[in-house]
């Protein structure tokens, strides 16, 4: 996705929110939703980048060993063809949500190529490519362990209170920037350490009283919650 308005933080937790409200009621369920960790947002330097990212989230399903190919997840994935195609056009649950409350009967998400690839078809191409890759390289990696997919029909036989045995790795990386490039990496990580200490000296004056400071570009919390001001695009 990209985030030209600089609102990622505001539609996450409006996103999350409502995700976890309709969850929760149509299971039937209260506990806490999602993790307390906030999101991660990484930016991708380059398009290896992206193609490698994207390629990871579609191809989930496989490395976990659940179905054979990522289109034949019974959930959402979200299908390279669909670059450039007609929108997903989604109703409205009738659960949770009121049928006279506020929210459209439907809303439509327009899949499309990020920016700097050159064409639809050279984007889909691409990255259709590299996800039977990494699809293929997943089913090998299976077939080593002497494991095989679940396959689609005992994925929906799973319970939703159910969780494996073995829990996640905890207090690991937690990255900013994603980039093969070396040299692009310290520039972004260069800029990311920039803009944290501008960050903190403008925090510092905001502490001591002064409000007319001028925040970096980027700056949310500060500029959305408590009216700062903010330099460059967020102006």
């Amino acid at each position: 996705m990209t985030d030209p308005r600089a609102r990622l933080p505001e539609f996450h937790r409006y996103l999350d929110g409502l995700v976890a409200r309709a969850t929760n009621c149509s299971l039937g369920r209260w506990d806490g939703f999602w993790e307390r960790n906030s999101y991660s947002a990484v930016k991708l330097e380059t398009d290896d980048a992206v193609i490698e990212k994207m390629v990871y989230v579609l191809a989930n399903p496989v490395a976990a060993g659940l179905v054979r190919r990522g289109r034949e997840w019974p959930g959402l994935w979200s299908d390279p063809g669909m670059i450039g195609g007609e929108p997903i056009v989604a109703e409205r649950p009738t659960v949770f949500f009121r049928e006279l409350g506020r929210m459209p009967a439907s809303a439509s998400l327009q899949p499309c190529r990020p920016p700097g690839f050159a064409s639809d078809a050279s984007f889909r191409k691409r990255l259709g490519e590299a996800l039977r890759d990494a699809e293929d390289r997943a089913a090998s990696e299976l077939g080593r362990e002497g494991r095989s997919f679940l396959g689609v029909a005992r994925v929906l036989a799973q319970k939703p209170r159910a969780h494996p045995p073995s829990g996640e790795p905890r207090r690991g990386l937690n990255p900013r920037v994603a980039c093969r490039n070396g040299w692009k990496r310290i520039e972004a990580l260069q800029r990311l350490a920039e803009f944290v200490a501008a960050y903190k000296e403008a925090l510092e004056s905001w502490r001591a009283g002064v409000r007319d400071v001028l925040f970096p570009p980027g700056t949310w919390l500060m500029r959305v919650q408590y009216a700062a001001r903010c330099g460059g695009a967020c102006e």
